[in-house]
């Protein structure tokens, strides 16, 4: 099965529809599927509900789905460094379920286990836990937090092999593995593609089983935040 695309429009040919669920990887500016994510934007399809840890930055990364206004729900865990997305969330234009960031890992990394639901300290008593199950265990009460599926996932990985088997590198791996197995369908943009048998085995952080295709983004943007600090 050749899994590897030659560019992320055609990844992506065929599969984009109207009100689909997207879990896309990233960490701030970290680990952006940036290519996918913009040919997404090209294929003009609206109503999208996105889960990512954060909705990224004005004009770059899930920020130009924003500006498009292709996305219709964010399931987030940050969301202080878009305007536009401030702008549409306060105007009733997007609608916003706001999770704290490890429940939001567990929910992914649940949904891709098989597991439909979990307890959590975190969130209760807030307006995290308002319509949810609660329940006290020795002592402590815990929330219950429903995992989370999507139809398809977009990932930016280090390296792939021919057969999908990905490797993150550093702050990337953050969200990214839990999104590969958390869907249908997982497209990975890679950096780097190797022949098979070429990775350590040992090194692998996503088997290939989870990815269905491949695009090769040897030269991404990469931004980085820099701390600003005010002058003496």
């Amino acid at each position: 099965m050749n899994k590897l695309y030659p560019d992320a429009a055609t990844a992506l040919q065929g599969l984009v529809e109207d009100g689909m669920t997207l879990a896309v990887g990233g960490f701030g500016l970290c680990g952006i599927p940036e290519a996918l994510i913009e040919a997404l934007r090209d294929t003009g399809r609206k109503n999208l509900t996105v889960i990512s840890n954060n909705a990224g930055v004005d004009g770059f990364g899930l920020g130009v789905l924003l500006n498009t206004r292709q996305v219709k729900k964010m399931i987030s865990s940050y969301v202080g460094e878009n305007k536009e997305f401030e702008r549409q969330y306060l105007a009733g234009e997007l609608e916003l379920e706001f999770t704290p960031q490890g429940t939001l890992a567990e929910k992914l990394r649940a949904g891709g286990a098989g597991i439909p639901a979990f307890y959590t300290r975190t969130g209760y008593g807030t307006l995290v836990a308002e319509g949810k199950e609660t329940r006290q265990f020795d002592g402590h009460w815990y929330v219950m937090e429903k995992s989370l599926r999507a139809d398809i996932s977009l990932v930016k990985a280090w390296k792939a092999d021919r057969a999908g088997n990905l490797v993150f590198r550093k702050t990337a791996r953050n969200f990214n593995p839990m999104c590969a197995t958390a869907s249908k369908l997982c497209i990975a943009e890679v950096e780097q593609l190797v022949e098979n048998g070429e990775l350590d085995p040992d090194q692998i952080h996503t088997p290939g089983i989870y990815v269905k295709r491949i695009v090769v983004n040897a030269t991404p943007e990469k931004r980085i935040e820099k701390r600003t600090v005010r002058e003496n």
